[in-house]
């Protein structure tokens, strides 16, 4: 993990709720760092049946591809490491200081705002004094009906802000999240809609913040690179073998053989 000074958005989790709320803060045009210590629990689904836009379901590994390189040709930066605490920070204009553990050296990374998107591990939050509520071996952060966690410019998505768990669900409420951080903090911004060319300045308006008219052919070029990234995507089985409950094999990620 490089060195980092400071970013607008600390998200620590890159799971569903994660990169999809990293992918929202970045295209608003805020500095996003995702900070991911291990593998999403995703990845032991053994196929995604609910997913809306995959009518026979997807490869669970394969969705996790497809988030990452979502949140990558947005312009997020991603690193593995584990958070191992967020404290206030003194001054420099940035309210939060994370310490991260990257393979055995700690570095830091000063914030505007942190998004908690990680399992039930909160623990990292504790010198926030974040409202947390303890579930057995799990812990939860309280979170307004946005997103808003008790202490101004902390954020939670996902199962830690203890949501349906369903990665439908996670992916929809790491972006409402997300747009509340956004709307909290001092982006100009409408909402993340491409529109044909002519929309908005064809009746006297300006293109809204966050919002982009594009013409014909400017249309079929992004439908044409769609088609196939997707295409690349699914052309064969993906490689990574599935995965299981850590407890019913020896092997620290469940991986199973086959």
């Amino acid at each position: 993990m490089e060195p980092r000074d400071s970013t607008d958005v600390l998200v620590v989790g890159g799971g569903v709720a994660g990169l999809t709320a990293a992918t929202f803060t970045a295209r608003a045009g805020l500095d996003t760092l995702v900070v991911n210590d291990g593998e999403s629990i995703l990845n032991r689904n053994a196929h995604l049946e609910n997913v809306p836009g995959f009518p026979a379901g997807v490869n669970a590994r394969l969705f996790g591809d497809l988030l990452r390189e979502q949140a990558d040709r947005n312009g997020v930066a991603r690193e593995t490491g584990r958070v191992l605490s967020v404290e206030r920070a003194a001054a420099d204009g940035a309210r939060f200081v994370a310490s991260v553990d990257a393979d055995g050296t700690v570095e830091t990374v000063r914030s505007r705002f942190v998004v908690a998107a990680s399992w039930a591990d909160a623990d990292y939050l504790d010198e926030l004094d974040v409202t947390i509520r303890d579930a057995g071996s799990k812990r939860y952060v309280d979170v307004d009906e946005a997103g808003r966690t008790s202490v101004e410019g902390v954020y939670a998505a996902g199962r830690i802000s203890e949501q349906y768990h369903q990665a439908v669900v996670a992916a929809g409420h790491g972006a409402e999240v997300a747009l509340t951080l956004v709307h909290d903090s001092d982006v100009a911004y409408y909402h993340d809609w491409v529109t044909p060319e002519g929309y908005f300045t064809d009746r006297g308006r300006e293109v809204p913040p966050g919002c982009e008219e594009i013409d014909a052919a400017e249309r079929e070029r992004r439908e044409a690179e769609s088609r196939e990234v997707i295409r690349e995507f699914f052309a064969d089985p993906h490689e990574e073998p599935q995965r299981t409950h850590p407890s019913l094999v020896d092997d620290e990620l469940g991986r199973l053989d086959g």
